[in-house]
């Protein structure tokens, strides 16, 4: 992928990005506020899950400066990986957010339940701010997975799911909210359950999030499917002999692929030269432009 693209991906994720951002802002400020105004340990909850968006974001912005750069000495294959690495703290950010929300909302659950404490009811503001919080983040959450698979970001993708995973959180306080509201003294407890469903849906899909990039930091080769697929793409390739030692990763939004294929030992340097030229045609007309890939020819009786 050439640079201009690569700046162009760059700009498109920061644009969303700082989107997601001002509206974080925003909402977090407001369900803090509406938190503690009416008394709702899952709104609290909800708040600070928003304020996680806030590292998220940053990240993103961050990783994307630094992907924009062309290949030098010390990153030849470019810098994908820094989107891979914020794809990955995206995700165990998420899900140390989603593990205190459990701590918290369990304590909460344990002191109503087993040590008979009154939790205080949940006030309209909290439900009013609840449903609020579901809209607009859904809304950031389709605008954020459209920009992000246009451009092909895993990092804007996975922001994409934190929205999605903060709209999750905000059905769930809004239903414990409203129980605790609707059903009276002894149903107040609803509100830390709703915190606590919450944080395991927000841990999923933490681990959802950053379990693809943890295997691409550690080079873990393309799914046999697409490895199938590569060999048999070279394989149909006219004059070409016995592909072997496929070897495949991920470099951020781009694969690299080396191979060993055989070829006639009576071809010329030119011949062999373009057969290896076609193979680079037909990779990259699946697998796009910016495929890095390496072809070891050797003589067929080898």
């Amino acid at each position: 992928m050439n640079i201009l693209t690569e700046d162009i991906r760059a700009k498109k994720a920061n644009k969303i990005t700082w989107i997601g951002f001002f509206a974080n802002l925003i909402l977090t400020s407001v369900k803090l506020i509406a938190g503690i105004i009416g008394n709702s340990t899952a709104m609290i909850a909800d708040a600070i899950h928003s304020l996680s968006d806030f590292t998220t974001d940053i990240i993103v912005l961050i990783s994307f400066k630094i992907v924009r750069k062309p290949p030098d000495k010390d990153h030849n294959y470019g810098h994908g990986k820094f989107e891979t690495l914020a794809t990955t703290i995206i995700g165990i950010t998420l899900f140390v957010v989603g593990l205190g929300i459990l701590y918290s909302s369990g304590e909460n659950i344990y002191s109503a339940i087993l040590l008979k404490t009154n939790l205080e009811s949940p006030r309209i503001i909290a439900l009013v701010t609840a449903l609020l919080s579901m809209i607009t983040k859904e809304i950031l959450f389709r605008i954020t997975l459209k920009e992000g698979e246009e451009i092909n970001s895993p990092a804007v993708i996975a922001n994409a799911w934190h929205h999605r995973s903060d709209a999750f959180s905000s059905i769930g306080t809004f239903i414990g909210i409203g129980g605790a509201i609707l059903l009276g003294d002894n149903w107040r407890v609803l509100d830390p359950i709703a915190a606590t469903i919450v944080s395991i849906f927000i841990m999923k899909t933490a681990y959802s999030i950053s379990i693809g990039s943890i295997k691409e930091l550690l080079e873990e080769s393309l799914d046999d499917s697409t490895n199938k697929n590569i060999l048999k793409i070279i394989e149909n390739i006219n004059q070409v002999r016995s592909p072997h030692e496929l070897k495949t990763r991920k470099v951020g939004n781009k694969i690299i692929i080396d191979i060993h294929i055989n070829v006639k030992n009576n071809l010329s340097i030119v011949e062999a030269h373009e057969i290896n030229n076609e193979i680079e045609r037909k990779i990259k007309k699946i697998y796009g432009d910016n495929t890095i890939i390496n072809i070891h020819t050797e003589p067929e009786n080898e």
